[in-house]
């Protein structure tokens, strides 16, 4: 009986609470619909504030009333997680209010808007790039800003995406068995992230991919490349000296120097047969 009344009472509270809201869209009184969907917003209904204030927006543009309106409609947007929209409604509110004192909040809600359009690392990161170019200039515009350790940790965050996609594509190549471009890649993925703490992973990587590479190439071909490994390693020593990866990178240095003298030997062979 009790889950019986309880629940007669949340259904006309919801009848009562919509019927509220239907009236009130119906209203022609622009100053009470104004009212409401403030009152709406204050409470965090999103939803219902946003149907209000995109009725009343080419109603009180001009006025001294369209700012706050506006400011408000664009946050239902992001609230409601349409960044999309969100996104629109910032750069629009930029473009309307460039001197407004919420200029710089709105700067930043605009960038942020990019980064959680952010999709999963496997996915095309074009909103990515732009949330790293879009708090990069808001940190030039506004050096002084409180947000600007909040929009270095974003544009930190985002890096690491940016990183993961790359790596997965490198560690791919190499999966597939096109070991020299994935040593091209792990090479370029060390030299965009230097700062990474996976720099010694993408070192031995780079090593490993070179050396199978020279291993799978033509006789002709190979002393070059088995150098090449071996630059690789000298390279790691140089930027890793206490590297715990360092005995498996020498491993294939070793193995490179071994070849490249059978190399010569089989060489020194054919001219003295010859």
């Amino acid at each position: 009986m009790k889950s019986v009344l309880l629940f007669l009472s949340a259904f006309i509270l919801f009848t009562s609470c919509n019927s509220k809201f239907t009236k009130v869209l119906k209203s022609t009184d622009y100053e009470y619909k104004l009212k409401v969907a403030d009152e709406y917003y204050a409470n965090k209904k999103y939803q219902k504030a946003q149907q209000l204030y995109v009725e009343l927006f080419p109603v009180f543009k001009g006025s001294e009333k369209f700012e706050d309106l506006y400011y408000k409609y664009a946050y239902c947007s992001y609230y409601l997680k349409n960044y999309a929209d969100a996104e629109n409604l910032f750069s629009g509110y930029l473009g309307v209010f460039p001197n407004s004192p919420r200029a710089e909040e709105i700067a930043y809600m605009n960038a942020l808007t990019y980064y959680k359009q952010s999709p999963k690392v496997e996915l095309d990161q074009t909103s990515t790039n732009t949330a790293i170019g879009m708090m990069q200039s808001f940190i030039s515009n506004y050096p002084n800003s409180s947000r600007v350790s909040e929009a270095q940790q974003i544009i930190n965050e985002a890096r690491k995406k940016l990183e993961a996609k790359e790596y997965k594509s490198a560690k791919l190549y190499y999966n597939l068995g096109q070991y020299q471009a994935a040593g091209i890649y792990f090479t370029n993925l060390l030299n965009s992230y230097p700062e990474s703490e996976k720099g010694e992973d993408y070192m031995l990587m780079t090593v490993k991919s070179f050396y199978q590479f020279a291993k799978l190439s033509i006789p002709d071909k190979q002393q070059a490349r088995y150098e090449k490994v071996i630059n690789e390693y000298l390279d790691f020593v140089d930027r890793y000296p206490d590297s715990k990866l360092l005995k498996q990178a020498e491993e294939f240095k070793n193995l490179s120097e071994e070849n490249i003298k059978q190399l010569k030997n089989e060489q020194t062979k054919t001219q003295a047969n010859s």
